[in-house]
């Protein structure tokens, strides 16, 4: 167990001392997740609100989509952007591929149809009869709608934080469109992977207590939002 306790102090010892390596990756991962998140936030959210509060024809084909998308392997989403940004691909010339910026592509796919489904699916939670209330009261369709949104503004702010902790702590899209690039698109969980798989566990156990934190600050969130929610 001489290895796990030495892994440990090391790890603690390159989070104390900024470790340029170590704080690379936690760089490049909050980057790349914060571009996808706002990104799948700007599309996702006004999709899924349309999905939940409106009905139009093809709307129970969206959702199934939708839903069916929150089961898309992530390395198949890896797979399909590669093809995309490659050389060869169609998106090439924009030099995309072991970026940040193409990492942030493939991670706004795998969190977009969670906005959309829990965007949605929180919307149909509501009380149908609070809408058709507001109408009786004279209130226009905007405002009926903008009253719909803060009804379940915290529920909005679940979704978000939920899909910022799925994207956090992805690894086959990060690996096959960013390339594992030291100092420039290796992640915390592809450095995590890469690491341990040398045999040096330090740099891992470091970038993996920063996970952990990062996974109790999005829980603590959660948990926050959820009160919120209730009262």
């Amino acid at each position: 167990m001489n290895y796990f306790t030495n892994g440990f102090l090391t790890a603690a010892d390159l989070l104390l001392n900024m470790d340029k390596a170590t704080f690379s990756a936690v760089e490049a991962t909050l980057s790349s997740t914060t571009i996808a998140l706002i990104c799948a936030m700007i599309l996702g959210l006004p999709l899924g609100f349309l999905i939940g509060y409106t009905n139009f024809p093809g709307k129970r084909l969206a959702r199934l989509i939708s839903d069916t998308l929150l089961a898309f392997p992530t390395v198949l989403i890896g797979l399909l952007v590669y093809i995309f940004i490659t050389h060869r691909g169609p998106l090439g010339h924009m030099g995309l591929l072991f970026t940040i910026p193409g990492m942030a592509i493939g991670q706004t796919i795998l969190a977009l149809p969670i906005i959309v489904s829990w965007t949605a699916q929180a919307i149909e939670n509501l009380d149908p009869r609070c809408r058709q209330t507001l109408l009786t009261l004279g209130a226009s369709p905007m405002q009926t709608a903008l009253h719909t949104i803060r009804e379940v503004r915290y529920d909005l702010g679940m979704v978000c934080v939920t899909a910022f902790g799925r994207v956090v702590t992805e690894v086959g899209v990060a690996m096959m469109l960013g390339g594992n690039i030291r100092y420039h698109t290796r992640t915390m969980t592809t450095a995590i992977s890469l690491e341990t798989s040398k045999g040096e566990f330090a740099q891992g156990i470091a970038l993996g207590l920063v996970l952990l934190g990062i996974a109790f600050i999005v829980n603590a969130a959660l948990t926050w939002l959820r009160h919120k929610g209730r009262v």
